[in-house]
């Protein structure tokens, strides 16, 4: 029996989280040339970081259910400077348009140090912007955005930098790479060289 094979890709803005064309939009397959895996979990295409991609089915449930509560944790630029309530809020749980969201750990960060965005987010020198780390144990759609939107303050970046212990920055991924997991061993442990897609390869 062929061992799962795990992948840990840093999907790019604006790539589109499936390997069918998507019209104009660049795809996984612009990037992963493996077969058969498919991923654990989406990231919208205006979303960017940390991506899981599996040929296993129990492992890519057990990595994107909601039932097993495995951590995500977003590095998330906003509009405006939250105040107390509104980091409570979030913490606490907000109401969107399918129900209130769970309890969420929000704290404010300093602005890290990710790569640049192509395009890079619209400068508005009126308008100041803050840095959060948001960390979910559900996944609804654009949960993120809703969220964040629903106390005042829309996201302007969204990058997912952890899956559980799969931490992005331990991986050394620049946009558009990725480096396969052991399934076998704990997650965040790889093995494997790096690898790009298409466009990366000389």
């Amino acid at each position: 029996m062929s061992k799962s094979r795990l992948i840990a890709l840093y999907k790019p803005f604006g790539v589109v989280c499936q390997f069918s064309p998507a019209g104009d939009h660049p795809t996984l397959a612009d990037y992963v040339t493996v077969p058969e895996v498919y991923p654990a979990g989406r990231l919208d295409r205006d979303s960017e970081g940390l991506l899981l991609l599996t040929d296993d089915g129990r492992l890519q449930q057990r990595l994107s259910h909601p039932r097993y509560k495995q951590p995500k944790e977003y590095l998330v630029q906003v509009e405006h400077v939250p105040d107390a309530a509104a980091l409570q809020a979030l913490r606490q749980g907000v109401q969107i348009r399918d129900g209130i969201t769970r309890p969420a750990g929000v704290e404010v960060i300093p602005e890290p140090a990710l790569p640049e965005r192509d395009p890079p987010i619209r400068y508005r020198a009126s308008i100041p912007t803050a840095w959060l780390k948001i960390t979910l144990r559900e996944g609804r759609n654009r949960q993120v955005r809703r969220m964040t939107a629903a106390v005042g303050h829309p996201t302007l970046r969204l990058h997912r930098e952890a899956i559980g212990p799969v931490r992005l920055a331990e991986l050394c991924l620049s946009p558009g790479m990725w480096c396969d997991l052991d399934p076998a061993l704990p997650p965040g442990k790889k093995a494997g060289k790096r690898e790009r897609g298409k466009e990366g390869k000389s």
